[in-house]
């Protein structure tokens, strides 16, 4: 998985200040940081005004966000262009930003490359990361995975936990490089120890299957537990199929059930699949045949296999007004991007006789992120 730095356009404008004399940002920054814009941008735009690169950009990325002025990309645009003609390493970062989600421009990944590199030349790490990105999925330049895996390590040297985490991948998946779990687990745990969800999750998975290091369920329910809190779904997933299969946990449906909806309210079409089979057998939760097939119902419509089964299975005991109900419930709980899901269900239906496969669900199978 590799995510883009998106939301880096107004970092780090404070500087040390000399005894001697005061930045003639620090007003502006101290505006900004209290939330006082109107008086910020003032500040900022004065400066601007009189050709301060910092001071231009940062009434750039104000008026980007729509923070004391009305949100305009163009003149974003321009305030960026002057910034970044001067050299200003922020400005050329976020020039490449607008241009890689198309803000105020045609989207043209080449010309972001081109302004990630400028600024990545500088030392920016965000701009380091987001050229390995656009290396490393061939968007906008030739894929080049070693090109991907020198920008990521620079980055990764600085610190930046999703260059860290988009290391390790690397050295999984043998991108770039010769595939090396050893290496990939020690960037893992450089960027998890920074509270990077990702990482937490693909250590909990090589945990959990001994991937790359001996298999320690303990360990793998401990590093779910940390990215499934900070609401990953892939992990809230994983946590689910160890409490269900009690690995490194004393077995608990309940608890299993909990996690399988939490993952299965962020469109998790594995964690839905789960649910539905608990709702059918009654594990952790109260059996309910109308739940179990609206939750089938939902991962079956990307055309998933053993989902698709099981929606015909559970459809030949409902009567055409309940197929009708739970068709409609499904539809809703898409529409309200699976919140709210619950409903007042059916008397118990055993799910022995529902021809259900629970193989899915008994499998104990993990995901990585």
């Amino acid at each position: 998985m590799n995510i883009k730095h998106v939301a880096a356009f107004f970092a780090s404008l404070a500087l040390l200040i000399s005894p001697a004399w005061a930045d003639p940002m620090d007003d502006g920054n101290a505006a900004y940081k209290r939330r006082d814009y109107e008086s910020a941008l003032k500040i900022f735009r004065s400066l601007a005004e009189q050709g301060h690169a910092r001071g231009q950009n940062a009434v750039g990325d104000m008026t980007r966000k729509g923070q004391g002025v009305p949100q305009d990309y163009a003149a974003a645009l321009k305030w960026f262009r002057a910034s970044a003609a001067q050299g200003e390493e922020r400005a050329q970062f976020n020039l490449g930003v607008m241009y890689d989600y198309g803000y105020g421009v045609v989207q043209d990944l080449a010309e972001a490359s081109r302004w990630y590199r400028l600024a990545a030349d500088q030392g920016r790490s965000s701009a380091q990361f987001n050229l390995g990105v656009i290396y490393d999925a061939g968007q906008g330049v030739a894929q080049n995975f070693a090109e991907a895996m020198k920008w990521y390590r620079l980055a990764a040297a600085q610190g930046d936990m999703a260059a860290q985490f988009n290391l390790g991948l690397m050295y999984a998946e043998g991108k770039g490089v010769t595939q090396n779990y050893a290496e990939a687990i020690k960037w893992y745990q450089l960027a998890a120890a920074q509270g990077y969800r990702y990482a937490q999750t693909n250590i909990g998975n090589m945990y959990d299957t001994g991937n790359g290091t001996h298999q320690d369920y303990a360990e793998a329910v401990k590093w779910y537990q940390l990215a499934a809190d900070q609401g990953s779904p892939v992990a809230q997933y994983n946590l689910g199929q160890m409490y269900s299969k009690g690995r490194g946990v004393a077995r608990n449906y309940a608890e299993s059930a909990k996690w399988f909806r939490l993952s299965a309210m962020q469109g998790y079409e594995n964690a839905q699949y789960s649910l539905g089979v608990a709702y059918c057998a009654g594990q952790g939760i109260k059996e309910d045949l109308l739940q179990a097939q609206m939750w089938t119902i939902l991962p079956s419509a990307s055309g998933d296999k053993d989902s698709v089964s099981n929606r015909e299975n559970l459809a030949a005991r409902l009567t055409p007004a309940q197929t009708a109900f739970v068709q409609e419930m499904a539809r809703q709980c898409r529409g309200r991007s699976y919140k709210g899901c619950d409903f007042v269900g059916s008397p118990r239906l055993p799910c022995a006789s529902s021809g259900i496969d629970l193989s899915k669900y008994d499998s104990g199978q993990s995901n990585t992120s």
